[in-house]
């Protein structure tokens, strides 16, 4: 989520700066990001029985990550998607897809750049936001030197870096923290510690008040420890468990995650699985178990 947040208000602001009527409808979406300028603009849905000239999707790999607005989406007279996923399904209209590039918002403002929308510094605080995010801070694979340059051209227009890491990566809400400490006191290792995986329940999201965005950068805290090639992290849902994935060098986490009908990248991706906790862990490690070398 915190990924399209960016991308999604500089998308914003480049449309109404071209004197187009914008609606940016993002249900949920994490509050530590409401430094961002614009986002007091952002609506839970769209106008009701109305159909919009034009949908623009961002950072997603299908419809089903369209998430509380994909009826707005469909119903479009024209779809556009600019992602970055190499599992794209080429949904829309007008597709706009770069599996090389590390961030999304890379490919946004190139394109902006390309059709002569002036960058100014609110495009660029999310810009780089967007950057900073699907990036980790830049310490992914896939960050190139034209990230650098990209983030140069942005920090010339006053973008303040420090607080976007600070902001973005480093504040923590306190519902994040307490279940940082559960998962944790979770935490499991298998296949000679290759593989980490802890979950937490829908009790412990009631327990700690959790809302949107509480779960982000739980999955990374299992792959940043030694000698783990696979981190494993599930959230459960009313049916299932959501599934998350990071792995450190060589596995292919979407590969991972396909059977299961998900997806993302090769480092970072997803699923959903509809079984109890412990089928639920023991079909993901399974899974993942195959890619280890």
């Amino acid at each position: 989520m915190e990924m399209q947040f960016g991308s999604s208000l500089a998308m914003y602001h480049a449309l109404v700066k071209m004197g187009k009527d914008v609606d940016i409808i993002i249900p949920k979406y994490p509050k530590t990001f409401s430094f961002l300028p614009g986002s007091e603009n952002i609506k839970e849905e769209g106008k009701k029985d109305f159909i919009y000239d034009l949908g623009i999707s961002l950072d997603c790999t299908d419809t089903k990550r369209l998430k509380g607005y994909e009826e707005y989406y469909e119903n479009a007279k024209s779809k556009v998607s600019i992602d970055h996923h190499g599992t794209n399904t080429m949904f829309a209209d007008y597709n706009c897809v770069d599996p090389v590039s590390p961030a999304c918002a890379q490919i946004l403002i190139l394109a902006m750049n390309h059709i002569g929308v002036e960058i100014d510094k609110d495009i660029g605080t999310c810009i780089l936001t967007g950057m900073v995010t699907d990036t980790g801070g830049f310490r992914y694979a896939g960050v190139t030197t034209e990230t650098f340059e990209i983030t140069a051209q942005l920090l010339r227009l006053g973008v303040n870096l420090p607080e976007i890491c600070k902001k973005a990566l480093q504040t923590k809400t306190k519902a994040n923290f307490e279940l940082c400490k559960v998962i944790m006191d979770r935490m499991e290792f298998t296949s000679d510690g290759k593989i980490a995986i802890t979950y937490i329940t829908l009790e412990d999201e009631k327990k700690f008040n959790v809302v949107p965005g509480d779960h982000e950068g739980l999955v990374e805290i299992g792959r940043d420890i030694e000698n783990v090639e696979v981190s494993i992290f599930l959230r459960e849902i009313e049916d299932g468990f959501k599934v998350s994935l990071r792995s450190s060098e060589y596995v292919n986490v979407a590969e991972v995650c396909s059977i299961f009908g998900g997806g993302g990248h090769v480092r970072a991706a997803g699923c959903t699985i509809h079984f109890p906790l412990e089928q639920a862990k023991e079909k993901i490690i399974e899974r993942a178990k195959t890619f280890l070398k």
